[in-house]
């Protein structure tokens, strides 16, 4: 599976393509500010065409390049209904499916905005993913995620399983269960 990241914006949130292989279809999950540039040199570098837009959730660090996304290459921005009224464009509702080849399992997590969301997704090498916008950061959670709904959730993820975060850097749930405070007690 490739996955690149980038920070963007002066709050440098992540932006990440996901997809199956190099010279294919990808997901572009968050493309925040200033990310328009970085995402063309990324779909040029590794030959790939964007086939969803997604966010974790709608706040602008999140979400800015979105329209120019979706004007330069015609795909919608999939974002959580109850996020719409924070980005304005068009958006389709984010739902549980298959993306670019990928299957995503979009988990609803309110806390940070009424429309969070977390996307758990397994690589075709036998990994997990789970990209967690602003609830769940290495070391900490995000402002105003519900840290018990975030325990709740990822408690039944395995340890292995790669958190790439909304912003800084990635870590894995295994490191979160051993060393995040309010993680502490989720067990494996």
């Amino acid at each position: 599976m490739l996955v690149v990241g980038f920070g963007s914006g002066p709050l440098q949130a992540n932006c990440y393509l996901l997809a199956e292989a190099a010279g294919g279809p990808c997901v572009v999950v968050d493309p925040g500010p200033e990310a328009a540039a970085p995402l063309a040199a990324a779909f040029a570098e590794h030959r790939l065409v964007p086939a969803a837009l997604v966010a974790t959730h709608g706040h602008p660090d999140h979400v800015a390049s979105a329209a120019d996304v979706t004007a330069a290459h015609g795909v919608p921005l999939h974002l959580h209904p109850a996020d719409a009224q924070l980005y304005d464009g068009d958006s389709v509702p984010l739902e549980t499916g298959t993306f670019a080849g990928l299957a995503v399992d979009v988990r609803h997590l309110p806390g940070h905005t009424p429309g969070s969301v977390v996307l758990e997704l397994g690589t075709p090498e036998g990994g997990r993913l789970a990209l967690t916008g602003d609830t769940l950061f290495a070391g900490s959670v995000g402002r105003g995620a519900d840290a018990e709904a975030v325990r709740g959730l990822l408690a039944s993820l395995p340890d292995d399983t790669v958190v790439l975060p909304g912003h800084g850097p990635a870590t894995t749930i295994g490191r979160e269960r051993a060393g995040n405070p309010f993680l502490a007690g989720t067990g494996a």
